[in-house]
């Protein structure tokens, strides 16, 4: 599934949000949730989740910010693992968009592109209310985004699909987040 062939579908954004986002506290809101068939999207940038499981590089030491916990957990009740699950973080609930309201969930699929380049993603954790664009060290260095939680990401360009009623089993599983991705991607053109 190519990168541009996906990027064609979301060139305009019918907004489901009743507000924007920031990219970063100290930037303006201006990110909408757009809406389409089977799926929701934003453009945003991309800050470094390195939360959940404890791993070489994803810790307090490497990480100011780091939570030993995320907000969707494996098949057996453990937190994510940054380090090597591409997940994306959606903002909590808020009066500017719920995306359980909008048919995503955790463990939902994400296509996550960026120069090119697709990553298959799932729904891993939930941020900030007022703040979008964020996702896990692994996603990062699957798109080769510097990765590191501290100074890392990018601060624009990273185009996120998140596909309704998706959810891949289990969580943790990068595998079948591809093989799930690539048949909604192909859906998700076909019905756009």
């Amino acid at each position: 599934m190519s990168a541009s062939d996906l990027l064609a579908k979301v060139t305009s954004c019918s907004q489901i949000s009743n507000g924007k986002y920031k990219t970063d506290d100290e930037t303006s809101a201006t990110v909408p949730v757009c809406g389409k068939n089977g799926a929701v999207f934003w453009k945003a940038d991309m800050d470094i989740d390195c939360d959940g499981q404890r791993t070489t590089n994803c810790n307090e030491d490497r990480d100011p910010w780091y939570q030993d916990d995320t907000a969707f957990h494996q098949s057996d009740g453990k937190p994510l693992k940054a380090e090597s699950l591409p997940y994306v973080v959606v903002p909590s609930s808020s009066s500017i968009w719920n995306y359980s309201g909008a048919g995503i969930k955790g463990g939902g699929v994400v296509a996550v592109i960026y120069n090119n380049k697709v990553e298959y993603a799932v729904v891993g954790d939930t941020g900030p209310t007022k703040i979008i664009g964020e996702a896990s060290y692994a996603t990062a260095k699957g798109l080769g985004i510097d990765s590191d939680p501290a100074t890392g990401g990018v601060d624009s360009g990273v185009t996120y699909i998140l596909f309704k009623n998706s959810k891949v089993s289990p969580i943790e599983s990068h595998s079948a987040a591809v093989t799930l991705g690539d048949q909604l991607a192909r859906q998700f053109l076909a019905n756009n």
